[in-house]
Protein backbone atom coordinates (compact mmCIF):
# COMPACT_ATOMS: atom_id res chain seq x y z
CA UNK A 1 0.00 0.00 0.00
CA UNK A 2 1.77 3.40 -1.23
CA UNK A 3 2.38 6.57 0.79
CA UNK A 4 -0.50 5.18 3.96
CA UNK A 5 2.13 4.96 6.43
CA UNK A 6 3.06 5.43 9.93
CA UNK A 7 4.92 8.63 10.35
CA UNK A 8 7.92 7.25 11.72
CA UNK A 9 8.46 5.72 8.20
CA UNK A 10 7.40 8.01 5.45
CA UNK A 11 9.34 10.92 4.37
CA UNK A 12 9.88 13.73 7.20
CA UNK A 13 7.18 15.91 7.02
CA UNK A 14 5.82 18.81 9.27
CA UNK A 15 3.97 16.83 11.98
CA UNK A 16 7.20 15.19 12.51
CA UNK A 17 9.23 18.33 13.35
CA UNK A 18 7.49 17.58 16.68
CA UNK A 19 9.04 14.35 17.34
CA UNK A 20 12.49 15.78 15.98
CA UNK A 21 12.16 18.63 18.50
CA UNK A 22 11.63 16.80 21.27
CA UNK A 23 14.64 14.64 19.90
CA UNK A 24 12.54 11.07 20.33
CA UNK A 25 14.03 9.27 17.09
CA UNK A 26 17.59 10.17 18.64
CA UNK A 27 16.77 8.84 21.91
CA UNK A 28 15.50 5.46 20.72
CA UNK A 29 18.53 4.90 18.82
CA UNK A 30 20.72 5.55 20.90
CA UNK A 31 19.42 4.09 23.45
CA UNK A 32 19.45 6.87 25.83
CA UNK A 33 15.68 7.84 26.83
CA UNK A 34 15.61 6.71 30.60
CA UNK A 35 12.89 6.68 33.11
CA UNK A 36 12.60 8.89 36.17
CA UNK A 37 15.69 10.62 35.08
CA UNK A 38 16.52 14.20 37.37
CA UNK A 39 16.32 17.22 35.84
CA UNK A 40 19.25 19.83 35.50
CA UNK A 41 18.44 21.70 38.57
CA UNK A 42 18.08 18.79 40.28
CA UNK A 43 14.80 19.87 41.96
CA UNK A 44 12.19 17.39 40.13
CA UNK A 45 12.16 14.45 38.10
CA UNK A 46 11.03 13.79 34.49
CA UNK A 47 8.84 10.63 33.42
CA UNK A 48 9.19 9.97 29.80
CA UNK A 49 7.37 7.81 27.68
CA UNK A 50 9.11 6.37 24.29
CA UNK A 51 5.99 7.20 22.09
CA UNK A 52 4.90 4.51 19.48
CA UNK A 53 7.73 5.36 16.99
CA UNK A 54 10.09 5.28 19.20
CA UNK A 55 9.41 2.17 20.32
CA UNK A 56 9.16 1.07 16.53
CA UNK A 57 12.25 2.47 16.09
CA UNK A 58 14.19 0.53 19.11
CA UNK A 59 12.30 -2.47 17.48
CA UNK A 60 14.17 -2.01 14.26
CA UNK A 61 17.38 -1.68 16.23
CA UNK A 62 17.30 -4.91 17.89
CA UNK A 63 16.77 -6.95 14.64
CA UNK A 64 19.97 -8.28 13.14
CA UNK A 65 20.97 -7.43 9.60
CA UNK A 66 20.02 -10.74 8.43
CA UNK A 67 16.77 -10.24 9.72
CA UNK A 68 16.69 -6.98 8.60
CA UNK A 69 17.33 -7.64 4.83
CA UNK A 70 14.61 -10.71 4.89
CA UNK A 71 12.03 -8.47 6.27
CA UNK A 72 13.16 -5.82 3.15
CA UNK A 73 12.64 -8.25 0.72
CA UNK A 74 8.96 -9.52 1.90
CA UNK A 75 8.07 -5.81 2.28
CA UNK A 76 9.27 -4.46 -1.10
CA UNK A 77 7.42 -7.49 -2.72
CA UNK A 78 4.52 -5.98 -0.64
CA UNK A 79 5.02 -2.93 -2.30
CA UNK A 80 5.39 -3.94 -5.95
CA UNK A 81 2.50 -6.15 -5.77
CA UNK A 82 0.25 -3.85 -3.87
CA UNK A 83 0.85 -1.18 -6.29
CA UNK A 84 0.88 -3.90 -9.16
CA UNK A 85 4.30 -2.65 -10.18
CA UNK A 86 7.27 -5.40 -11.48
CA UNK A 87 9.76 -2.43 -10.53
CA UNK A 88 10.05 0.66 -8.10
CA UNK A 89 11.76 2.55 -10.95
CA UNK A 90 10.08 4.13 -14.55
CA UNK A 91 12.25 5.95 -17.00
CA UNK A 92 14.68 5.86 -13.79
CA UNK A 93 12.64 7.63 -11.84
CA UNK A 94 11.17 6.23 -8.37
CA UNK A 95 7.39 5.15 -8.80
CA UNK A 96 7.04 2.88 -5.79
CA UNK A 97 6.08 4.38 -2.51
CA UNK A 98 8.84 2.88 -0.04
CA UNK A 99 7.21 4.32 3.12
CA UNK A 100 6.55 1.26 4.78
CA UNK A 101 10.20 0.36 5.06
CA UNK A 102 12.32 1.42 7.84
CA UNK A 103 15.96 2.94 7.37
CA UNK A 104 17.48 0.02 7.92
CA UNK A 105 15.46 -1.98 5.22
CA UNK A 106 16.03 0.89 2.82
CA UNK A 107 19.19 0.28 3.51
CA UNK A 108 20.02 -3.12 2.93
CA UNK A 109 18.12 -2.83 -0.48
CA UNK A 110 20.41 -0.12 -1.58
CA UNK A 111 23.70 -1.85 -1.18
CA UNK A 112 22.42 -5.26 -1.89
CA UNK A 113 22.58 -6.79 1.40
CA UNK A 114 22.41 -10.99 0.81
CA UNK A 115 22.41 -10.78 -2.83
CA UNK A 116 18.59 -10.41 -2.76
CA UNK A 117 17.61 -7.07 -4.57
CA UNK A 118 17.83 -6.00 -8.34
CA UNK A 119 19.56 -3.37 -9.43
CA UNK A 120 16.28 -1.45 -9.60
CA UNK A 121 15.97 -1.40 -6.27
CA UNK A 122 18.73 -0.83 -5.17
CA UNK A 123 18.77 2.33 -7.50
CA UNK A 124 15.09 3.18 -5.83
CA UNK A 125 16.00 2.50 -2.26
CA UNK A 126 19.11 4.70 -2.62
CA UNK A 127 16.64 7.62 -4.31
CA UNK A 128 14.17 7.08 -1.23
CA UNK A 129 16.96 7.75 1.40
CA UNK A 130 18.55 10.76 -0.14
CA UNK A 131 14.70 12.10 -0.96
CA UNK A 132 14.13 11.62 2.90
CA UNK A 133 17.40 13.50 3.81
CA UNK A 134 16.33 16.56 1.30
CA UNK A 135 12.66 16.29 3.19
CA UNK A 136 14.34 16.38 6.82
CA UNK A 137 16.31 19.89 5.33
CA UNK A 138 13.49 21.63 3.62
CA UNK A 139 12.16 23.37 7.05
CA UNK A 140 15.88 24.39 8.40
CA UNK A 141 16.18 25.36 4.52
CA UNK A 142 12.88 27.98 5.12
CA UNK A 143 14.68 28.91 8.05
CA UNK A 144 17.78 29.70 6.28
CA UNK A 145 16.35 31.94 3.71
CA UNK A 146 15.16 34.59 6.03
CA UNK A 147 18.02 34.48 8.63
CA UNK A 148 20.25 34.21 5.87
CA UNK A 149 22.51 31.74 8.00
CA UNK A 150 23.99 28.13 6.83
CA UNK A 151 24.27 27.38 10.34
CA UNK A 152 21.03 25.40 10.93
CA UNK A 153 21.05 23.34 7.68
CA UNK A 154 24.50 22.24 9.32
CA UNK A 155 22.89 21.62 12.57
CA UNK A 156 20.25 19.56 11.29
CA UNK A 157 21.90 17.49 8.52
CA UNK A 158 24.47 16.70 11.70
CA UNK A 159 21.35 15.74 13.73
CA UNK A 160 20.29 13.49 10.58
CA UNK A 161 23.21 11.40 10.59
CA UNK A 162 23.20 11.12 14.29
CA UNK A 163 20.20 8.73 13.95
CA UNK A 164 21.22 6.47 10.83
CA UNK A 165 21.22 3.10 11.39
CA UNK A 166 24.73 1.10 12.97
CA UNK A 167 25.17 -0.63 9.21
CA UNK A 168 25.15 3.05 7.75
CA UNK A 169 27.51 4.44 10.14
CA UNK A 170 30.37 1.54 9.51
CA UNK A 171 30.29 2.48 6.22
CA UNK A 172 32.73 4.47 4.22
CA UNK A 173 30.76 7.10 3.05
CA UNK A 174 29.57 7.64 6.64
CA UNK A 175 32.90 8.63 7.86
CA UNK A 176 33.56 10.60 4.68
CA UNK A 177 30.33 12.49 4.62
CA UNK A 178 30.40 12.81 8.58
CA UNK A 179 33.80 14.65 8.78
CA UNK A 180 32.65 17.13 6.15
CA UNK A 181 30.01 18.02 8.40
CA UNK A 182 31.84 18.62 11.44
CA UNK A 183 34.73 20.24 9.42
CA UNK A 184 32.28 23.03 8.11
CA UNK A 185 30.16 23.48 11.15
CA UNK A 186 33.93 24.41 13.11
CA UNK A 187 34.47 26.25 10.52
CA UNK A 188 30.74 28.07 10.95
CA UNK A 189 31.88 28.31 14.65
CA UNK A 190 34.57 30.88 13.64
CA UNK A 191 33.00 32.70 10.14
CA UNK A 192 29.54 32.33 9.62
CA UNK A 193 30.00 34.12 6.52
CA UNK A 194 31.69 30.75 5.45
CA UNK A 195 30.32 28.75 2.58
CA UNK A 196 30.19 24.95 2.01
CA UNK A 197 32.93 24.23 -0.96
CA UNK A 198 33.61 20.30 -0.46
CA UNK A 199 32.65 18.14 -2.68
CA UNK A 200 31.93 15.27 0.21
CA UNK A 201 29.47 17.63 2.33
CA UNK A 202 25.84 16.11 1.72
CA UNK A 203 24.97 19.44 2.95
CA UNK A 204 26.77 21.32 -0.39
CA UNK A 205 25.54 18.31 -2.57
CA UNK A 206 21.80 19.03 -1.26
CA UNK A 207 21.79 22.72 -2.08
CA UNK A 208 23.21 22.15 -5.30
CA UNK A 209 20.10 19.76 -6.00
CA UNK A 210 18.14 21.94 -4.84
CA UNK A 211 19.52 24.83 -6.86
CA UNK A 212 18.92 22.28 -9.97
CA UNK A 213 15.07 21.67 -8.86
CA UNK A 214 16.50 18.36 -8.30
CA UNK A 215 15.44 17.46 -4.41
CA UNK A 216 12.73 15.29 -2.79
CA UNK A 217 10.29 14.74 -5.49
CA UNK A 218 6.56 13.96 -4.50
CA UNK A 219 4.00 11.56 -5.32
CA UNK A 220 1.06 12.99 -7.18
CA UNK A 221 -1.38 13.55 -4.72
CA UNK A 222 -4.31 11.29 -7.41
CA UNK A 223 -1.82 8.50 -6.64
CA UNK A 224 -1.76 9.02 -2.74
CA UNK A 225 -5.35 9.68 -2.70
CA UNK A 226 -5.92 6.57 -4.37
CA UNK A 227 -3.85 4.54 -1.93
CA UNK A 228 -5.86 6.52 0.91
CA UNK A 229 -9.41 5.36 -0.56
CA UNK A 230 -7.87 1.77 -0.49
CA UNK A 231 -6.88 1.79 2.97
CA UNK A 232 -9.89 3.23 4.04
CA UNK A 233 -12.05 0.79 2.41
CA UNK A 234 -9.33 -2.33 4.07
CA UNK A 235 -10.46 -0.36 7.50
CA UNK A 236 -14.04 -0.78 6.65
CA UNK A 237 -14.23 -4.49 5.59
CA UNK A 238 -12.28 -5.55 8.51
CA UNK A 239 -15.17 -4.42 11.04
CA UNK A 240 -14.03 -0.54 11.16
CA UNK A 241 -17.12 1.42 11.51
CA UNK A 242 -15.36 4.53 10.88
CA UNK A 243 -12.37 6.35 9.09
CA UNK A 244 -8.92 5.98 11.12
CA UNK A 245 -6.03 8.16 10.41
CA UNK A 246 -3.84 7.44 13.21
CA UNK A 247 -1.26 5.39 10.64
CA UNK A 248 -1.50 7.59 7.70
CA UNK A 249 1.11 10.37 7.32
CA UNK A 250 0.14 14.03 6.85
CA UNK A 251 -0.04 14.32 2.85
CA UNK A 252 -2.41 10.67 3.00
CA UNK A 253 -4.95 12.85 5.08
CA UNK A 254 -4.38 16.02 3.31
CA UNK A 255 -5.23 14.57 -0.13
CA UNK A 256 -9.02 12.71 1.63
CA UNK A 257 -9.47 16.33 3.79
CA UNK A 258 -8.94 18.24 -0.21
CA UNK A 259 -10.76 15.49 -2.20
CA UNK A 260 -10.47 16.60 -4.89
CA UNK A 261 -10.81 13.67 -6.71
CA UNK A 262 -14.37 13.16 -4.95
CA UNK A 263 -12.88 9.94 -3.92
CA UNK A 264 -14.50 10.36 -0.44
CA UNK A 265 -17.74 10.83 1.57
CA UNK A 266 -18.38 13.89 3.94
CA UNK A 267 -17.86 11.85 7.24
CA UNK A 268 -14.38 10.79 5.71
CA UNK A 269 -13.43 14.72 4.74
CA UNK A 270 -14.63 15.94 7.93
CA UNK A 271 -12.52 13.49 10.45
CA UNK A 272 -9.51 13.91 7.90
CA UNK A 273 -9.72 17.73 7.91
CA UNK A 274 -9.99 17.36 12.09
CA UNK A 275 -7.25 15.23 11.65
CA UNK A 276 -4.32 17.51 10.18
CA UNK A 277 -5.76 20.32 11.89
CA UNK A 278 -4.98 18.80 15.37
CA UNK A 279 -1.46 17.22 14.00
CA UNK A 280 -0.74 21.03 12.64
CA UNK A 281 -1.42 22.21 16.34
CA UNK A 282 0.30 20.35 18.13
CA UNK A 283 3.53 20.59 16.10
CA UNK A 284 2.95 24.26 16.98
CA UNK A 285 2.55 23.58 20.50
CA UNK A 286 5.90 21.91 20.24
CA UNK A 287 7.48 24.50 18.52
CA UNK A 288 6.60 27.26 20.76
CA UNK A 289 7.53 25.02 24.28
CA UNK A 290 10.67 24.06 21.86
CA UNK A 291 11.96 27.80 21.14
CA UNK A 292 14.50 29.05 22.94
CA UNK A 293 13.74 31.06 25.65
CA UNK A 294 17.04 33.63 25.10
CA UNK A 295 16.02 34.07 21.45
CA UNK A 296 12.91 35.90 21.09
CA UNK A 297 12.59 35.18 17.02
CA UNK A 298 12.92 31.06 17.89
CA UNK A 299 9.27 30.44 17.61
CA UNK A 300 8.98 32.58 14.67
CA UNK A 301 11.53 30.77 13.06
CA UNK A 302 9.73 27.37 14.05
CA UNK A 303 6.68 28.49 12.46
CA UNK A 304 8.94 29.05 9.39
CA UNK A 305 10.29 25.95 9.25
CA UNK A 306 7.48 23.75 9.80
CA UNK A 307 5.70 25.78 6.55
CA UNK A 308 8.62 24.86 4.35
CA UNK A 309 8.45 21.09 5.43
CA UNK A 310 4.65 21.14 4.62
CA UNK A 311 4.12 20.07 1.07
CA UNK A 312 1.25 22.74 -0.71
CA UNK A 313 -1.43 19.86 -0.22
CA UNK A 314 -0.82 19.90 3.85
CA UNK A 315 -0.41 23.51 4.15
CA UNK A 316 -3.85 23.87 1.88
CA UNK A 317 -5.55 21.29 4.39
CA UNK A 318 -4.13 22.65 7.80
CA UNK A 319 -5.08 25.98 6.38
CA UNK A 320 -1.82 27.48 6.34
CA UNK A 321 -2.01 30.17 4.25
CA UNK A 322 1.04 32.73 2.47
CA UNK A 323 -0.71 35.30 5.15
CA UNK A 324 0.36 33.34 7.86
CA UNK A 325 4.13 32.37 6.32
CA UNK A 326 4.57 36.52 5.73
CA UNK A 327 3.22 36.87 9.25
CA UNK A 328 5.79 34.35 10.86
CA UNK A 329 8.57 36.24 8.60
CA UNK A 330 7.39 39.66 10.14
CA UNK A 331 7.17 38.45 13.46
CA UNK A 332 11.06 36.89 13.45
CA UNK A 333 12.22 40.54 11.90
CA UNK A 334 10.53 42.16 14.89
CA UNK A 335 12.07 39.84 17.60
CA UNK A 336 15.66 40.29 15.72
CA UNK A 337 15.54 43.45 15.85
CA UNK A 338 14.55 43.47 19.46
CA UNK A 339 16.72 41.73 20.21
CA UNK A 340 19.43 43.22 18.73
CA UNK A 341 18.61 46.92 20.49
CA UNK A 342 18.84 45.50 24.06
CA UNK A 343 22.32 43.94 23.13
CA UNK A 344 23.26 47.24 22.27
CA UNK A 345 21.70 48.53 25.09
CA UNK A 346 22.98 46.34 27.32
CA UNK A 347 26.64 45.00 26.13
CA UNK A 348 25.39 41.73 26.32
CA UNK A 349 26.28 39.40 23.28
CA UNK A 350 23.24 37.04 24.17
CA UNK A 351 21.14 39.65 23.06
CA UNK A 352 22.42 40.21 19.94
CA UNK A 353 25.67 42.84 20.65
CA UNK A 354 27.68 40.02 19.63
CA UNK A 355 26.28 37.60 16.84
CA UNK A 356 28.10 34.37 18.51
CA UNK A 357 25.27 32.28 17.10
CA UNK A 358 26.03 32.22 13.27
CA UNK A 359 22.97 33.66 12.50
CA UNK A 360 22.86 37.63 10.61
CA UNK A 361 20.31 39.86 10.15
CA UNK A 362 21.47 40.30 7.22
CA UNK A 363 19.77 38.08 4.81
CA UNK A 364 22.56 37.85 1.85
CA UNK A 365 23.78 34.03 1.99
CA UNK A 366 24.11 30.92 -0.56
CA UNK A 367 20.53 31.61 -0.94
CA UNK A 368 20.94 34.66 -3.02
CA UNK A 369 22.66 33.08 -5.52
CA UNK A 370 20.28 30.18 -5.85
Amino acid sequence: MSSVSTVSNSSLTYAQILANAQKAAQSATTGAVKTNTSSTSGSSATNITLSAEAQAALASIERDFGTVTTDARTNLDKVLTGQKLTSPLADGKLVADLGKLDRRELYAVSVNAGQKFTADEQKAATIELQNRFDAAMAGPTAVSRVTGSIRNLYEAALAYFDNMTPEEKASATYAEQRAALDEMKKQLDSDPATLPSSASDPVNQYLKRLADGETGELRDIGDIASDARTTLDAQYKAGGSRANYKDFDSRSIASVALNSDNKFNAEEVRLAKTEIRSRAGAAVLAGLKNADASNPAGFAENIISLYGAMSTEERAAAGWTDKLYAAAVSSYATASKLTSMLGDATGNSKWGGTDTSGSSSNPMSIFSYM
